[in-house]
């Protein structure tokens, strides 16, 4: 199926890995023009090296309205126009509600806010212009099913998931449609780092599988960054063009609320 990104040009943050180099990768395979970001410029251009297709690299600290302006602005200029945004910086707090100190609150929320909001202000003036405008915001299934063990970025979570319906009412009118994916436990340099603090003498194949046991995944895995990739660049294509304010779900059944 021709999903229409053909010579469309989309911003993506946090992609020197995991879920972001899956989604830049799959844009430039169906031939979008990808302003990809992340604030280690040295590992940005590693992971990306070799890639074909139109790519415009920055380092670009999601938090510096400043750096964002300058990275939206000149992924514009050189591609004349932006037609989409995928909102993916992030990171998880593995801690208890006792264990969470106040800044940590604080650097949670401001995260999973400010890495938002300044990237749909910048881009805004450019996605009005669009004849297919998209934001597509990374989220998880914390934001409707909070974790324990995540009790600060669970609430950053829901926090995230509400500005999104937020932005989705009130962008409407522009015709920028804004969307959610939320992820469940996807196989990501994270998972990798916690496995290899974990101690286990077990593989990371059945250490996951376990993983995915102990919290109960019907699918009996981790799902993977492609599989997350898919949807975000459906949600981009012009044939969702009715599709907005929604939340769509990447977690192998792992969801309880209905």
């Amino acid at each position: 199926m021709d999903l229409g990104l053909s010579g469309r040009t989309v911003l993506v943050t946090g992609a020197s890995s995991g879920v972001g180099l899956a989604t830049t990768r799959m844009l430039l395979a169906e031939g979008a023009n990808v302003a990809a970001c992340a604030r280690d410029a040295e590992r940005l251009k590693t992971a990306l090296d070799g890639l074909p297709g139109n790519l415009h690299l920055g380092a670009c600290d999601v938090l510096d309205s400043d750096g964002v302006q300058e990275f939206v602005e000149g992924a514009a200029e050189r591609f004349g126009g932006i037609d989409g945004v995928v909102n993916n910086a992030g990171r998880s707090l593995m801690a208890r509600l006792a264990e969470t100190e106040d800044r940590q609150w604080c650097d949670e929320l401001e995260l999973k806010i400010f890495s938002v909001l300044h990237v749909v202000r910048a881009a805004q003036p450019w996605l009005r212009e669009s004849t297919a405008a998209s934001v597509v915001n990374i989220n998880a299934i914390l934001a409707r099913q909070p974790e324990a063990r995540l009790a600060a970025t669970s609430a950053a979570r829901a926090a995230l998931l509400n500005l999104s319906k937020t932005l989705a009412g009130e962008l409407a009118a522009d015709d920028i449609r804004v969307n959610s994916v939320c992820l469940g436990l996807i196989d990501t340099g994270q998972w990798r780092r916690r496995y290899e603090q974990s101690g286990s003498t077990a593989d990371f194949s059945e250490w996951s599988a376990e993983l995915a046991a102990d919290r109960g995944i019907p699918l009996g895995r981790l799902g993977t960054a492609d599989e997350v990739a898919f949807p975000v660049v459906a949600l981009l294509s012009p044939r969702a063009s009715y599709l907005t304010g929604t939340a769509i779900d990447v977690g192998g059944g792992i969801a309880r609320y209905l």
